[in-house]
């Protein structure tokens, strides 16, 4: 799909979602204000808006009234390719079998 296929809305929640899988955006990580995104992205703030709709529909961002929009818990998961999930279940999984040889280990040394 090209670029003048793609609504400006979409371009804004493709790049946030870039942002979150590249790690430029963290869980909690403040997103800029409405008026930054318009001066960012050269767009109307009813385009931002929209694209901060989707976001949040996504459950990739959570907004509180004056304080702005954040990074949610879940969007670092979901943003995740299966590739880095697959290798953070498998560092979960190693780091958790050397706590239980370090336990043996301990046992069988006393």
């Amino acid at each position: 799909m090209s670029n003048e296929a793609v609504q400006p809305y979409q371009r804004i929640v493709q790049d946030v979602r870039d942002k979150i899988r590249s790690g430029k955006l963290t869980a909690g990580s403040k997103l800029p204000s409405m008026r930054e995104l318009v001066d960012e992205y050269g767009f109307a703030q009813g385009t931002v808006q929209r694209a901060l709709t989707e976001l949040r529909t996504a459950g990739l961002i959570y907004s509180h009234q004056g304080r702005g929009s954040f990074v949610s818990e879940a969007a670092l998961e979901a943003e995740q390719d299966p590739t880095t999930r697959a290798i953070k279940a498998l560092e979960t999984r190693v780091a958790e079998l050397a706590a239980r040889l370090d336990k043996i280990e301990k046992r069988h040394n006393d």
